[in-house]
């Protein structure tokens, strides 16, 4: 079976600046990461590879600073990885991005199963891979949970408002992981040095184009701000309910709620 990840680098939210003039945040200094969806997007591929044979491949759009989150995925368990490499592809939309995410794995090959995190934790769109899979013609199954697999069908356990749901799709097919699906892995010593020796294949943008035809960029972000902090709740602390309930109705009263 040949599985292919797509994987996205992002900024490492805990280390966001805000800049007190703009509002805006200043990611400068962050350090970046794989998006955790997108590990448990290999974790599954990997664990499908070793229980049915095959290959796993990751697939990244980005400056060269997403080498190094391939080489991650190569750590743990991805047998080969490749980069779109674009240094402005952070200000890409999500057409954009999976025109040339599609167009790349059609010059990579056939696969069996291709598989993105349900949504960045950066902008959280959801959109790039069930936009992948209209492009490639193949059916996709979001918000995935549990993956079984045969010869040339899967059954996957997917998360919906009301429970789950079971359904049953024949392959190729694209899948997008719940962080319920797998508890990634970590990486040891030997697979991380091994990792770093391995040999990332690059793609350009002018390599896609002709296939991709974009012509400029539909939406663009013209800046991101943080939400206005909210005032602080009111506790409050009476010798009982009833005079709690009584101090609650008249704040309400006086808040002219009721």
């Amino acid at each position: 079976m040949n599985y292919l990840v797509c994987i996205k680098q992002v900024i490492d939210s805990s280390q966001l600046q805000i800049n007190a003039d703009s509002g805006n945040f200043d990611a400068s200094k962050a350090a970046k990461m794989i998006s955790s969806y997108d590990k448990n997007a290999l974790e599954a591929a990997v664990q499908l590879k070793e229980s049915s044979g095959g290959k796993v491949t990751a697939l990244s759009l980005g400056s060269d600073d997403a080498l190094k989150a391939l080489k991650e995925c190569i750590s743990v368990g991805a047998d080969e990885a490749v980069l779109i490499s674009e240094n402005s592809a952070d200000s890409f939309d999500a057409y954009t991005k999976a025109a040339l995410l599609s167009a790349a794995i059609k010059q990579l090959g056939d696969f069996d199963m291709i598989f993105c995190g349900k949504q960045a934790t950066d902008d959280a769109e959801g959109q790039v891979g069930p936009q992948i899979a209209e492009k490639l013609a193949i059916p996709h199954v979001s918000f995935a949970a549990k993956i079984e697999q045969s010869d040339h069908n899967a059954v996957i356990t997917r998360e919906a408002d009301d429970g789950l749901q079971v359904i049953h799709v024949s392959l190729p097919v694209l899948v997008t992981a719940s962080d319920v699906i797998n508890e990634p892995r970590f990486a040891t010593i030997k697979s991380k040095m091994a990792a770093n020796r391995a040999k990332i294949k690059i793609l350009h943008v002018s390599d896609l184009e002709s296939e991709t035809k974009i012509d400029g960029i539909p939406l663009k972000i013209i800046k991101t701000i943080v939400p206005p902090k909210r005032d602080a709740g009111i506790r409050i602390k009476s010798q009982s309910d009833t005079e709690t309930a009584h101090e609650l109705f008249q704040k309400m009263l006086d808040a002219k709620l009721v």
